[in-house]
């Protein structure tokens, strides 16, 4: 098979057409205290992020103090002896936006998104008015763009600005709802969404007012003043009017907004979409991360999960495994005979993986699996049964891990065909080769990677080749809608004995060649591509190239359990929005 190095690379890189205007991939997103109420919160609202940069939008994250925080801030500055219109106190109280933004970074770090934390100060918001109820007035877009061409996230305090004379101004209670709307208006954006602890605009508080409360899916700006007043800051609300940007009120995940507008549409009563039925497959590093976030969600219920030995105690972050000890099953059939509404396939074997997918599959439950051998060894088979049971099969997890491989080929693909496309699938080998550039054995480098948790204690796969090629298999049966038979793959293998060139990187490639598909699974020396030689440790990337010369990128943690894990979430929040939609919601 020729070497596939020569794949044309048409410059330059970007991640959509060059003729976009500069922010229509920009999405503003607001979290409040009702939402980040402490630290514990931030993977959601991470999630949140999360579920917008895999949809190829870059994100501005605006969020306020956890719940609780700008009280207990006032409160010691007064317990000082400052009062209420003391100039120095803004700045003091401003401190719970910036701590929240910079934690809610991290728990974007921690599932690989590349996010960055911005102060107001290097944003330059700047306001006019009294310093404890200031209206903003600049920004500098200027360097808020700078962040959003480097970076996928960019988290924003909210509730703070400047004064002209340099001093912290706040921009009154629920503040930082002004904030996001002052953004996306500076921004030039149409909408803006505000993230809260309810589904939408209702003519009534739904959680404790009498009668039944009825929710706007369109509200005008008069009703948002009438009935949302406590929802949504005032200000913002006329912000919004003055400047045309609507107003989106939604909870995480999305379903259904309530847009505040122009237009105004009657309540009507809500419906309550029931909580998801889940069975888990596999409870190891990925299967115990996915199930320590969806236990203490309402949204979902876990009706079992498969393991080899039930009586083992398993470790479950933050979950108390006594109280579930009781779901733990070995036999698949009882998994399946509880009736989920979803299968989580989480499981390290093929063959037990791709049986267990066929058998969910057949009695038309949905499959959203992180197991890239199972799929693999049949994708176009499994999805023919998906469809001709009415179910769904998602496999996100499977290729690049926190990396959206498969929904960055799904936007190349609907701008037009594809030529081919190169990726780093597999984080372990790239993590040994970075510690072979340092100098380490091989050996040595192995043993870093199992401590690192990216190696299995039989690494044969990896370093074979073999991880890459079946994630290889996927990505082409996505882009071209067959797949190399494996034995047609070339493999470099990486062993002891092979003494790589610095900067060499395991490169999965694939394009469209006369009569079928060239693919390999290289170990390229050749070093000339910045994307890939800017990784670091389990980074993943990949590159589309389109038939129009259009490049398309991503990037992201290949690797690990919360990147693994966010993206078996991010499917299973797919599969509720399709129903969602299914049922009128």
């Amino acid at each position: 098979m020729p070497h596939l190095a020569v794949l044309a690379r048409p410059e330059p890189v970007a991640l959509a057409p060059a003729s976009r205007p500069a922010v229509d991939d920009v999405v503003v997103l607001k979290f409040g205290s009702s939402v980040l109420r402490d630290p514990t919160r931030a993977p959601d609202v991470a999630s949140e992020i999360y579920r917008h940069v895999r949809a190829g939008r870059r994100v501005v994250a605006v969020v306020s103090a956890f719940a609780g925080q700008t009280d207990r801030l006032l409160a010691e500055a007064r317990a000082l002896g400052l009062d209420h219109d003391n100039g120095l106190l803004p700045a003091y109280v401003a401190q719970g936006e910036e701590a929240a933004a910079a934690f809610t970074a991290i728990a974007c770090d921690r599932i690989g998104v590349d996010a960055v934390s911005l102060s107001v100060r290097e944003l330059g918001i700047r306001a006019s008015g009294p310093s404890q109820h200031a209206h903003p007035e600049s920004l500098d877009t200027a360097a808020l763009l700078r962040a959003l061409d480097a970076h996928q996230a960019v988290i924003v305090p909210g509730f703070g600005a400047l004064l002209d004379n340099g001093r912290t101004a706040l921009l009154g209670r629920g503040g930082s709802d002004l904030t996001a709307l002052f953004v996306a208006a500076e921004l030039g954006l149409d909408h803006v969404r505000l993230v809260k602890d309810v589904d939408g605009l209702y003519d009534r508080d739904p959680s404790g007012a009498a009668g039944v409360p009825l929710r706007y899916s369109q509200a005008s700006w008069a009703v948002a003043r009438a009935v949302g007043g406590v929802l949504v800051q005032p200000d913002a609300i006329d912000m919004g009017e003055d400047r045309g940007v609507e107003i989106e009120i939604a909870g995480l995940g999305g379903v259904r907004p309530t847009r505040i507008g122009a237009r105004c549409e009657a309540p009507v009563p809500a419906t309550a979409l029931p909580p998801f039925r889940i069975a888990v497959a596999g409870c190891g590093v990925v299967g115990a991360g996915v199930l320590s976030r969806l236990l203490p969600d309402p949204r979902f219920h876990i009706t079992g999960v498969l393991v080899r030995d039930p009586a083992r105690v398993r470790d479950v972050p933050g979950i108390d495994f006594a109280t579930i000890a009781d779901r733990f099953t070995a036999d698949p059939t009882v998994l399946l005979a509880d009736g989920p509404d979803i299968v989580l396939e989480i499981l390290s074997e093929a063959d037990a993986g791709h049986a267990l997918i066929r058998a969910a599959l057949s009695r038309g439950i949905d499959v959203v699996s992180a197991n890239k051998q199972a799929i693999s060894q049949d994708p176009a088979g499994l999805r023919t049964l998906a469809t001709a049971h009415g179910a769904q099969l998602c496999y996100s997890a499977a290729v690049g891990g926190g990396a959206p491989m498969i929904e960055t080929l799904h936007q190349a693909l609907a701008a037009g065909p594809v030529v081919g496309f190169e990726a780093i699938l597999n984080g372990t080998v790239n993590f040994m080769l970075e510690r072979l550039d340092a100098g380490a054995s091989f050996d040595e480098a192995l043993t870093e990677a199992r401590v690192a948790g990216f190696a299995e204690e039989d690494p044969s796969s990896d370093v074979e080749g073999h991880d890459a090629a079946a994630k290889l298999r996927l990505l082409a049966f996505e882009a071209f809608g067959s797949a190399p038979v494996e034995a047609a793959i070339r493999r470099d293998v990486l062993s002891a004995d092979a003494r790589p060139a610095v900067g060499t990187r395991q490169i999965g490639a694939c394009r469209r060649v006369v009569g079928g598909l060239g693919a390999e699974v290289r170990l390229d020396a050749d070093g000339s591509d910045p994307l890939f030689l800017s990784l670091c440790g389990e980074g993943n990337a990949l590159k589309v190239y389109g038939e129009d010369g259009t490049v398309w990128t991503c990037r992201g943690r290949g690797a690990g359990r919360w990147a693994t894990s966010e993206s078996v979430l991010a499917d299973v929040a797919d599969l509720v929005r399709a129903r969602a939609r299914l049922i009128g919601i």
